[in-house]
């Protein structure tokens, strides 16, 4: 057997490739930025065309870095962000961009399914609420504003399987995603004919349904010329990047929960049954037999950064004479405000809300301001309002049925110790981390070591590849102003909401 696997990730902001060997060290890593297009207001889309050449790119340098042979891959695997709706015709070409997963223009359509099927039939089927956020209401919208794309359309992809078609020419959809289409039979998984109908959306414009570690086929001539990988290169269908990470972080057992550091915060509780809360989202694992019930917010990683970018100049300038990262410094900052930051509450709804509000119009606050308050207050109730949106869901996941005792972190959020430890006194829970920055990632290689058998089993492979590198508890002492100001949050949203609707 070949020595090396690889995993790539369509991330939001940038596509990450990491070579690994059968016990998950990391030979290699190399990443590729990509665009983000706001052209309107709920707006959000990528180009797709984008993401292939940042893939190629980091795929080649990886390599590169690694010293590794493109023969010595054993197998590739691939992730990526939730609920795109990729045009592609027959040649696989890319029609248009694709809204990604915070774009929420298709409001309109999303009501009047509702009006025509129904909220309770579609629930019941697809296990999720009808939101624009996801992919089916992106579909209908192309058919009612760009007919000539609608149909020239051969099939509607995913992030993930748009990459696994440019590597081998094949059109699939992976299992993991496909929560993100409502007329997905959640417990059958299968695409279900008669609500594609009533839907108006072609059954043929679906791709075949793939068990996530299932290899959909090899590296074509064409695309090793472009990526540097070897013809021949066996590629697995992947999955949703949560659910690669929620398998990267060690989370295959029924109640082990995965906690989302990545642009996105959120988090993933493995559960053998099928078990569906409008609230949240709920999606099969990649793993066979599983499901993840999940909770899906706009505000992670996402809000630190953006924080950096607007508020950083002085930190960046310094950084760069004291070797240092800009977000450490702010982290610095943070760290000398007390847990509560003062008062000061962040609702970290930069882009709307997924669950459990799902509130499109939800709007980003800071409240609790006056002129004792620093840029360290403003930095540490970002990252508080992160955990408080946590919180939110886990709650509403014991509110369903599924309970979380321990976390595991994941994402890049997961390597500041003190935004681990807040999310931990914020929540209650102990919180492991592996390898935080290479989990999503490593889930992906997994699947396709599992479909190439390097591995005889997801336990196997878990076993020899997922290490915790530190622990968090709750601090006790700090429970009681968190708990204060997570009642203030959530009164805030409750008395803003209507503010929040108008137009």
């Amino acid at each position: 057997m070949k020595p090396y696997l690889l995993g790539i990730d369509i991330g939001t902001s940038a596509c990450k490739v990491a070579i690994f060997t059968r016990e998950g060290k990391t030979a290699a890593s190399a990443a590729g930025a990509y665009r983000v297009f706001h052209p309107h207001p709920g707006w959000a889309e990528q180009d797709p065309r984008e993401w292939w050449q940042a893939v190629c790119g980091a795929v080649r340098a990886a390599l590169q870095k690694g010293a590794v042979a493109p023969e010595e891959i054993a197998g590739v695997g691939i992730d990526g962000q939730s609920w795109s709706a990729i045009p592609v015709d027959r040649k696989g070409e890319a029609l248009a961009n694709t809204p990604i997963w915070m774009d929420t223009r298709a409001q309109d359509i999303c009501e009047e399914l509702e009006e025509k099927i129904g909220a309770d039939e579609i629930f019941g089927l697809a296990g999720n609420s009808l939101q624009p956020s996801y992919t089916t209401a992106k579909i209908l919208w192309y058919r009612n504003h760009m007919p000539e794309i609608y149909a020239n359309a051969y099939k509607i992809l995913q992030s993930n399987s748009y990459i696994g078609m440019k590597l081998t020419g094949s059109f699939t959809q992976d299992i993991s995603q496909g929560y993100g289409l409502h007329c997905f039979n959640i417990r059958t998984g299968q695409w279900d004919g008669g609500m594609c109908e009533k839907m108006g959306i072609p059954l043929e414009l679906l791709p075949p349904i793939y068990p996530s570690h299932a290899v959909i086929g090899t590296v074509t001539r064409r695309a090793a010329a472009e990526c540097g990988l070897a013809e021949g290169t066996p590629v697995a269908a992947g999955g949703l990047d949560a659910a690669c990470g929620t398998l990267g972080a060690g989370v295959i057992r029924n109640g082990q929960t995965q906690e989302q550091g990545g642009q996105a915060g959120g988090m993933s509780i493995c559960t053998d049954t099928c078990r569906a809360d409008r609230r949240l989202i709920l999606g099969y694992h990649v793993i066979p037999g599983k499901w993840l019930l999940q909770g899906g917010t706009t505000g992670g990683g996402g809000v630190m950064r953006w924080m950096e970018q607007e508020f950083g100049a002085y930190e960046r300038e310094i950084g760069r004479q004291q070797g240092k990262s800009s977000l450490e410094l702010l982290g610095e900052l943070a760290a000398n405000v007390s847990p509560g930051s003062d008062g000061v509450v962040f609702l970290p709804y930069m882009a709307g809300e997924r669950s459990p509000i799902w509130d499109s119009k939800a709007k980003g606050v800071f409240y609790g301001l006056d002129f004792n308050k620093t840029k360290g207050h403003l930095i540490r109730a970002a990252m508080e309002g992160v955990a408080f949106a946590l919180r939110h869901n886990l709650e509403t996941a014991r509110q369903a049925g599924a309970g979380a005792e321990v976390l595991r972190a994941m994402g890049g959020a997961a390597n500041s110790h003190l935004w681990t430890q807040i999310k931990s006194d914020v929540t209650g829970k102990p919180i492991e981390v592996p390898s935080s920055d290479t989990a999503t990632t490593l889930g992906a290689a997994i699947l396709a070591g599992v479909g190439v058998g390097m591995y005889k089993s997801f336990e196997e492979a878990v076993l020899l590849t997922v290490k915790p590198k530190r622990f968090h508890f709750p601090n006790g002492e700090n429970r009681e102003i968190y708990d204060k100001n997570y009642e203030i949050y959530l009164e805030l949203y409750d008395r803003l909401r209507d503010v929040m609707d108008r137009p």
